[in-house]
């Protein structure tokens, strides 16, 4: 599985959505599925399949799955 597999994997698994439903245009809160738990959740997901620790500044930013993959980017994850 590639990163940006896992990546979508694991939005799909902490928003309780379908894969097809991880586009360019989801963004946090912009569903009812992603709201403050769901998104500590992803976060705790995140940092566990790609074995980084997020400070708060990426936590606040992660505002979509494209900004998820700039940040890990950020942190030495390779896409």
């Amino acid at each position: 599985m590639t990163n940006s597999e896992k990546l979508k994997k694991i939005f799909a698994d902490s928003l309780g959505i379908n894969k097809e439903m991880i586009t360019a245009d989801l963004q946090y809160n912009s569903i009812q599925e992603w709201d403050s738990v769901a998104h500590m959740a992803l976060i705790a997901e995140l940092e566990e399949n790609f074995d980084i620790m997020l400070d708060t500044d990426d936590i606040i930013d992660m505002s979509s799955p494209v900004k998820a993959k700039l940040i890990l980017i950020k942190h030495d994850v390779e896409f």
